[in-house]
């Protein structure tokens, strides 16, 4: 290959690297043409499947700030890139794996993380994008709706126990500081006396009104 192909290459290679999401590492060593046109289709649009020297793919990985993949840059080489979901990828590469066992998953990068090949094959075991946002999507659903229920039943208590103090207020307005200004000493304390028992009736009301309410409900 010359100089200028060579650097091109690495180019490329760097590029792929610094902007997808992940990418995974295999041996092809004895699949046919046909196999890796079958492999590239089976990945679908999330990934690209490119065969390089490891000499270029190295390079270009660690001029991409990728470290730690020499030991899995051994011979034959073909890295698929992903941009989009690597669950649905990392699954198009076991499924195709599993038939035709001369494809063998190395191990591979994310989040510039080196992963071995064990990790890579977990990571086909993840719900797809769509699946977890159609339950995220549902999860919230009932959220919002658990809390219109929950803010919903403490505004109908609220409203009916104010009305009760209000009424108790007006039958006995010590409640809400009465009228007048008490004389000193025993008037005093009678008065304290009877506004306590006010506020205990009020609080018997708003009891009584929750218990209502929420047998109502």
């Amino acid at each position: 290959m010359a100089k200028a192909d060579k650097a091109d290459t690495i180019a490329e290679l760097k590029e792929k690297f610094s902007q997808s999401d992940a990418a995974v590492l295999t041996e092809y060593r004895g699949l046919t043409v046909a196999n890796l046109k079958d492999l590239r289709r089976s990945l679908g649009a999330d990934a690209s499947y490119a065969v390089a020297k490891n000499t270029l793919t190295r390079i270009a990985a660690k001029e991409a700030g990728v470290e730690g993949l020499d030991e899995q840059l051994t011979g034959p080489t073909a890295v698929a890139f992903i941009s989009g979901d690597v669950a649905t990828v990392a699954k198009g590469l076991r499924d195709f794996a599993n038939d035709n066992p001369l494809l063998v998953i190395k191990g591979g990068v994310m989040d510039g993380k080196v992963l071995d090949a064990d990790t890579v094959k977990k990571l086909a075991d993840l719900e797809s994008r769509e699946v977890l946002l159609a339950k995220l999507a549902g999860g919230m659903k009932a959220s919002m709706s658990n809390a219109v229920a929950l803010f919903a039943a403490p505004l109908s208590q609220t409203a009916r126990v104010l009305g009760a103090l209000e009424t108790k207020a007006g039958e006995d307005p010590s409640i809400i500081g009465g009228a007048g200004t008490p004389a000193a000493g025993v008037q005093e304390h009678d008065n304290a006396e009877d506004s306590a028992t006010g506020a205990a009736d009020a609080a018997e009301v708003t009891t009584d009104a929750a218990s209502n309410d929420a047998s109502n409900n």
